[in-house]
C-alpha cells in the first residue's frame, strides 16, 4: 500500500529510511535527510505489513511541473518493483493536480531505473557530497483532465 505517513512513529520510520539509504552510506549527519521543502511537499511511503520499505517526495514546482525527490527503497527490498510502484503513484498524483512535466535529479547509478520509466536526461547536474554525480531528468505526460 502507498500512502503518506500519518503517525509520529510512521514519520520517524519514513525519515529513518531516507537517512539510511540516501545519507548514512556517505557518513552524512542525521538531519541531512530533511530540508525546508518537507513542510510543503507531498510524501509517499510504500508499506508492507505496517513497515515502510520505500519512500518518495513530490514537490510542486509550478502549475505544470512537479519534482520527485528523496526516492529510496530499503536495500534488502530493492529489485522487487517497489520503486517503480512509488514512481507510478507519484506521477499519477502529479497528473491529477495538473502537472504534466515531471523532473528529478538522479544519481548516476539510478539512471537505468529512471530511463526504463520513460525519463530522459536533460543535463548533467550537481555532484552530491563531492562524490555522487547527478543528472537532471524529465518526463512529459498528456494531461488527464
Amino acid at each position: 500500500m502507498i500512502r503518506s505517513p500519518r503517525t509520529p512513529d510512521e514519520w520517524d520510520e519514513y525519515y529513518k529510511l531516507r537517512f539510511q539509504v540516501l545519507r548514512a552510506p556517505w557518513n552524512q549527519p542525521i538531519g541531512s535527510e530533511r530540508n525546508e521543502g518537507d513542510q510543503t511537499a507531498a510524501h509517499f511511503a510504500f508499506f508492507e505489513e505496517n513497515t515502510i520499505i520505500g519512500v518518495g517526495r513530490l514537490d510542486n514546482m509550478s502549475a505544470t511541473i512537479a519534482q520527485i525527490r528523496f526516492m529510496a527503497v530499503a536495500g534488502n527490498q530493492q529489485g522487487r518493483g517497489i520503486g517503480k510502484k512509488l514512481m507510478q503513484h507519484m506521477e499519477e498524483m502529479a497528473l491529477v493536480s495538473g502537472r504534466t512535466t515531471l523532473i528529478l535529479h538522479a544519481r548516476e547509478i539510478a539512471l537505468p531505473f529512471y530511463k526504463k520509466l520513460g525519463y530522459t536526461i536533460t543535463e548533467k547536474s550537481h555532484l552530491l557530497f563531492g562524490d555522487i554525480q547527478h543528472y537532471l531528468m524529465s518526463k512529459k505526460h498528456e494531461s488527464i483532465r
